[in-house]
């Protein structure tokens, strides 16, 4: 039992052996309208009655919405309408001024679910120069400890250049890249890379510029950009390096054919 309703029936015992309702509040500190309060709950629902009831207002006089605004604000809601939108409506439509916090309230006292719209997933723009040489990938991925794979792939042919190097810096870029120039059987007028501090040496930029090559970055986490050099060195980790130990005699020779 609750220890509130075993006190108040303590009171209520005590004045039913008594009979002296001055000496039950005396006794136990408390007025007469209380007792008389808790008796005439007991005498109408018994201990349940001893209970304590909630002193919210059922009705409360400044009371902003009205069963008719209520009406109104779930009939739009039920047309799949927010509650800024809703809002508008009655200001156009029914003159009322009414504050989201309020029509909030509304409809989570009518327990209304609140909307969900369905997000159409974004498909990747896939693009493709059509002219060789327009724009060159290039990427490095590390193989194993001291082993970095070059990539670089021509947007348009495919035409494809990999050489392998201890480490990835500005030296081996620029090694790779002029063997990119060397190789490709066409001029080059872009190359896109990520940001890696490789490609931004100063003088790989400046190997890049006696040769009129414009260097483009691709934006932070976005390699889908890169896309097909980045393909292009995942099909090599699944289809080689996966069956081929970098220090194996001749892996040079491998990777060439």
């Amino acid at each position: 039992m609750d220890r509130e309703i075993a006190t108040r029936l303590r009171w209520v015992r005590m004045y039913h052996e008594t009979g002296n309702a001055g000496l039950v509040c005396v006794r136990c500190g408390i007025s007469r309208p209380t007792l008389r309060k808790w008796l005439g709950r007991y005498r109408d629902d018994g201990e349940e009655g001893l209970r304590s009831q909630s002193r919210r207002p059922l009705n409360s006089p400044n009371g902003k919405v009205s069963e008719a605004d209520r009406a109104k604000i779930l009939r739009l809601r039920a047309e799949r309408k927010g509650a800024r939108r809703i809002q508008s409506e009655l200001r156009l439509h029914g003159q009322r001024e009414l504050s989201l916090a309020t029509i909030h309230k509304v409809l989570c006292k009518a327990s209304v679910k609140p909307l969900v719209h369905a997000r159409r997933p974004s498909q990747p723009k896939r693009y493709s120069r059509p002219v060789p040489g327009d724009r060159v990938q290039m990427d490095t991925m590390k193989i194993a400890r001291g082993i970095y794979q070059y990539t670089a792939i021509d947007d348009c042919s495919r035409f494809r250049i990999l050489a392998l190097y201890s480490c990835r810096n500005a030296r081996n870029t620029l090694l790779f890249l002029d063997r990119v120039i060397e190789e490709m059987p066409f001029p080059i007028e872009h190359i896109q890379a990520d940001r890696g501090g490789e490609f931004f040496a100063e003088s790989v930029q400046r190997r890049l510029m006696s040769e009129c090559i414009k260097f483009r970055p691709i934006p932070p986490r976005s390699p889908h950009l890169n896309g097909k050099v980045e393909r292009s060195q995942l099909t090599d980790l699944n289809e080689f390096w996966l069956h081929h130990r970098p220090t194996e005699d001749a892996i040079g020779q491998r990777i060439e054919e």
